[in-house]
């Protein structure tokens, strides 16, 4: 399995980094993509991915909850970064309208350039959506070509948001813990998504999925999610593993 969203380099493994990861690998998970959110997480990202070549795939990126004042010489610090060191995404890049809307010009700005610049580099882009789908696609309706693909990273909207995501023909969609969770709604919304559409991932440490709610998030537990989708499309896990992964690897070229 693969795990196509993990912060591991966070401080929140710094005391069992590495027994985190063997324990994911030891549940069967082979390979990990770690998205940075700015530069002051970047040297911890590109540490991890050097540590674990080949198991560990960056991805560079502007996260919107990162987007402030500074924001022009974050995004510098992106696009330089992506003509120095090779990168599987751009990303994790967005809108979030969750936790504030203070800096949402900004935010709208920093999205479409970071399409721009994966769309130069033909790479995909990993899209932070935190109820802000509508401002997303006004943003893809303008700038949208074959040439932008990517993923909606812990996907959470309903069923007319994924068939708007079908139109652009390019995009799937990570499914993650609250796939698990007794109250969620993705169930419903899963139904008309096949799983050809579908990519695992934790958010580690966040998200964290039933049983273990609650508790810090780690990609060890990304079987929990695949058995989750195994059990609502009704075939097995290890077609779940392969479909998934067969995914990752085409949309990240990994």
């Amino acid at each position: 399995m693969i795990d196509t969203h993990s912060h591991l380099y966070s401080k929140e493994f710094d005391a069992d980094r590495d027994a985190a990861l063997k324990r994911a690998i030891g549940n069967g998970v082979s390979q990990f993509i770690i998205p940075s959110t700015d530069m002051s997480d970047f040297d911890a990202m590109m540490k991890l991915c050097n540590d674990y070549p080949g198991v560990c795939f960056p991805a560079v990126g502007l996260h919107p909850t990162s987007v402030k004042d500074d924001y022009e010489n974050e995004l510098a610090f992106v696009e330089k970064q992506l003509d120095l060191n090779r990168f599987v995404a751009v990303g994790e890049i967005g809108i979030d309208c969750y936790w504030s809307v203070d800096y949402i010009v900004q935010q709208r700005d920093a999205f479409e350039r970071q399409i721009k610049l994966a769309e130069r580099r033909n790479l995909p882009i990993i899209i932070h959506a935190r109820n802000s789908f509508a401002e997303i696609f006004a943003i893809l309706d303008r700038v949208h070509n074959s040439n932008v693909k990517g993923v909606f990273h812990g996907f959470s909207g309903v069923r007319d948001d994924y068939l708007k995501i079908k139109e652009y023909g390019t995009f799937m969609i990570g499914v993650g813990g609250v796939i698990t969770f007794k109250n969620s709604k993705l169930s419903q919304v899963l139904d008309i998504v096949p799983i050809t559409d579908m990519l695992l991932e934790t958010d580690a440490p966040y998200l964290t999925p039933h049983p273990y709610r609650g508790q810090r998030n780690e990609s060890s537990y990304i079987p929990l999610i695949a058995q989750k989708i195994a059990e609502l499309k009704n075939i097995s896990i290890e077609e779940v593993d392969k479909i998934t992964s067969e995914n990752a690897k085409a949309m990240f070229n990994i």
